[in-house]
């Protein structure tokens, strides 16, 4: 059985994890299936969002343990390290959908999804602590979701924290009954998939890129990416379908 079902629905690419019988544990191969298949999305025109989701009544348990204790363990540490800040250059939107707890590198995960929906109920933690370890490679992308005072503290008492609290941390950005969640996800993955996909891909652009700049350099490159927009195809169709008062048709989707 593959760990990693793939599915397309229109211009959406579903990847959900499937490792019920582990609590969707993420091994090395796992994370390299993931990997692969997130840099392959990246460069094909026809998917417009990306969906993760999981099988089973766990989102995910965190990195398969097992894995931790064979002597090729810090072999595999370039692997979580790519994968743990691939939202930090990756183009395209990702959407998370948990249904379940989600634990220790898991948060990793959807830290670094850009819009994350969660079930009521699930329940979230760092639980690194508690057996003797620290999220040292999800750490940064937690801090940039939650801020770093508050991923310290989640890191230091490893406790578990609800759906309710992820939102009101940064983590979670919307929060439904479970039996709302699978519907609401694909909603949104597939709104997402269909707006004006150059304008999206440049404002991650800026958005990536303007991190680690002054206000000075950012607010240059903002106007230099403000000028692109506005001489893009894409641009004027959306001031002309708000002119008429029609739904926009997107050019570059038309590219794809």
């Amino acid at each position: 059985m593959s760990s990693l079902l793939i599915r397309r629905d229109e211009r959406v690419l579903r990847l959900t994890l499937n490792r019920p019988s582990h609590r969707n544990a993420l091994d090395a191969t796992l994370c390299r299936e993931l990997l692969t298949l997130l840099a392959e999305a990246g460069r094909d025109r026809s998917v417009g969002a990306v969906l993760l989701d999981a099988e089973g009544p766990v989102f995910c348990a965190g990195l398969d343990l097992t894995d931790a204790l064979q002597p090729e363990a810090l072999d595999v540490q370039p692997l979580h390290e790519e994968l743990f800040t691939f939202g930090l250059h990756y183009h395209k939107p990702i959407v998370a959908a948990v249904n379940g707890p989600c634990l220790a590198a898991g948060l990793g995960l959807i830290a670094n999804a850009h819009v994350v929906l969660a079930a009521q109920g699930a329940q979230f933690g760092m639980t690194e602590i508690r057996y003797g370890a620290f999220p040292f490679v999800t750490f940064r992308s937690l801090a940039l979701a939650v801020g770093e005072r508050r991923a310290v503290e989640l890191a230091m008492t490893g406790r578990l924290f609800s759906s309710t609290q992820a939102r009101e941390y940064g983590l979670v950005h919307d929060v439904c009954p479970a039996f709302e969640l699978e519907d609401r996800a694909l909603h949104t993955a597939r709104h997402l998939s269909t707006v004006a996909q150059e304008s999206l891909r440049r404002g991650l652009d800026f958005v990536q890129k303007s991190r680690e700049m002054s206000s000075k350099t950012a607010g240059i490159l903002a106007a230099e990416m403000m000028a692109k927009t506005q001489s893009s195809a894409d641009y004027a169709e959306g001031i002309r379908a708000l002119r008429e008062d029609r739904p926009p048709h997107w050019p570059s989707l038309d590219l794809q």
